[in-house]
């Protein structure tokens, strides 16, 4: 899309959206980490909207080359999960704190926290992880 917000096909979801690329967590510092205990958001400095057509996932204002949209075939793995980079004591315990992890050949690993609401650390990740197998599966 790179500032064309035309979509392709009608809206099947949208949220808002905080991310970071794998690389970006991996270059935290101790700091940081320390920091996201109090609010996770500190460790994810993309901020934007996420779009959902049936052709399209679209993370708005990605980085500074504007989008990022994916196809389905682009998105080769969906994965809710606590990792070494982002893990369950900077998440949360509750099962809603865990990051959405996508693999991607156009831009590597990305974690997101989608609709995620600071005081109580939940997010929407659950549901978009099966919104988006769903739309990959049906994008093959």
């Amino acid at each position: 899309m790179n500032g064309d917000r035309s979509t392709e096909g009608a809206l099947v979801a949208e949220g808002e959206y905080k991310g970071s690329s794998a690389e970006e967590l991996a270059a935290k510092k101790r700091g940081d980490r320390i920091a996201a205990g109090v609010d996770q958001s500190v460790l994810f400095p993309r901020r934007g909207s996420v779009l959902m057509t049936a052709g399209r996932l679209v993370l708005t204002d990605w980085g500074g080359s504007g989008d990022l949209t994916l196809r389905p075939g682009q998105v080769v793995g969906v994965e809710r999960k606590f990792t070494d980079l982002y893990g369950r004591f900077v998440g949360g315990l509750l099962d809603s704190g865990k990051p959405l992890i996508l693999e991607t050949t156009a831009a590597g690993k990305i974690y997101l926290l989608v609709n995620h609401k600071t005081f109580m650390e939940t997010t929407d990740n659950k549901k978009w992880e099966k919104l988006i197998n769903q739309w990959r599966a049906g994008g093959r």
